[in-house]
C-alpha cells in the first residue's frame, strides 16, 4: 500500500520523493496499452530499442528457487535504448557519462493494484544527464498520455 500511496504521490506531482528515487507516473491503462505507447513515443522520436528484458518474468519464474513465496509483479519489462545526437553530447562533456548508456523505462504492475500500470525511469545526476532525464520523461508522459 505505501508503495500505491508513494507511486501516485509522484503521479501527480511528477516529481521524486528525492534525488535517487526513480520518476513514476501511475495509470489506469493497461500494461499492454502502456508498452504500445511507449513504443510509440521512443521510434516516434526515430530512436531503436535495443532491447527488451523481461526481470518480473524472471523473478516469478526464480521466486521458488530462492525460498521466497511471494509475487514482487505481475509484470514488469525494462526498455532499453540510446540516442545518437544525445548520448554524443553528454560524453563529449563526460566521457564517463558511457556509465548511464543504454537508457531504460520500465513498466510493471503490481499485485496489489492489477488494474493500474506504472512507468518510470531512474534520475540523474545535475549537469549535462539532466537533458537525458528530460527525454525519458518527455517519452515517459507521452507514452501514458500525460503530452
Amino acid at each position: 500500500m505505501k508503495a500505491l500511496l508513494t507511486a501516485a504521490i509522484l503521479a501527480a506531482t511528477g516529481a521524486t520523493a528525492a534525488a535517487a528515487d526513480p520518476v513514476t507516473y501511475t495509470t489506469g491503462q493497461s500494461f499492454d496499452d502502456v508498452i504500445f505507447g511507449l513504443e510509440n513515443a521512443v521510434t516516434g522520436r526515430g530512436l531503436v530499442i535495443d532491447s527488451v528484458s523481461h526481470p518480473g518474468e524472471m523473478l516469478e519464474r526464480t521466486r521458488a528457487d530462492v525460498g521466497s513465496d511471494r509475487t514482487l509483479f505481475l509484470k514488469a519489462d525494462v526498455y532499453s535504448f540510446c540516442s545518437a545526437a544525445l548520448s554524443r553530447k553528454v560524453m563529449e562533456v563526460d566521457p564517463l557519462n558511457i556509465r548511464f548508456c543504454p537508457y531504460g523505462i520500465f513498466v510493471l504492475q503490481y499485485p496489489d493494484t492489477p488494474d493500474h500500470t506504472t512507468i518510470g525511469y531512474r534520475t540523474f545526476p545535475e549537469g549535462e544527464m539532466k537533458e537525458v532525464e528530460a527525454l525519458l520523461d518527455a517519452i515517459a508522459r507521452e507514452a501514458v498520455g500525460l503530452d
